[in-house]
């Protein structure tokens, strides 16, 4: 399975929102500008996912987005969703022979598991603290 610009910038989007939440509204025009990206691309991608409900937009001179939801509350799989379709590593598996079948089967679990155990609250924590397992000691 590949993640497209879609998913990839839609979880930039989602972790920028979720980094300053509680603080108002941010916009795209911000968003785009922090991380190198167009701020038109941005904009089709907020409304798939204000339609999903995982973000909200104010209008205004002050206006923005802002997610819906506490950033504990939405799982990276939700907005993978929204924006790549179905988790699927391979279409048509059901006419592969029965090894092969469940194979990919376990591949597509195994993505949906990280997917659905990955909270927004979770990415920001570890853009602060680093990776956990990165932790090595020599002995």
């Amino acid at each position: 399975m590949k993640i497209s610009t879609k998913g990839r910038y839609g979880l930039t989007i989602m972790i920028d929102l979720a980094k300053k939440h509680g603080n108002g509204p941010t916009s795209l025009k911000s968003i785009a500008k922090d991380n190198d990206l167009s701020e038109h691309y941005l904009e089709q991608l907020a409304s798939p996912l204000r339609n999903a409900g995982l973000i909200k937009s104010i209008r205004g001179a002050y206006g923005g987005y802002v997610l819906a939801k506490d950033p504990k509350e939405i799982k990276a799989g939700d907005i993978i969703r929204v924006l790549e379709g179905p988790i699927t590593p391979v279409e048509g598996i059901e006419n592969e022979e029965p090894a092969k079948q469940a194979l990919w089967i376990r591949i597509r679990d195994a993505v949906k598991d990280v997917l659905d155990t990955t909270t927004l609250e979770d990415l920001i924590n570890y853009e602060d603290e680093g990776p956990k397992e990165a932790y090595m000691f020599y002995i």
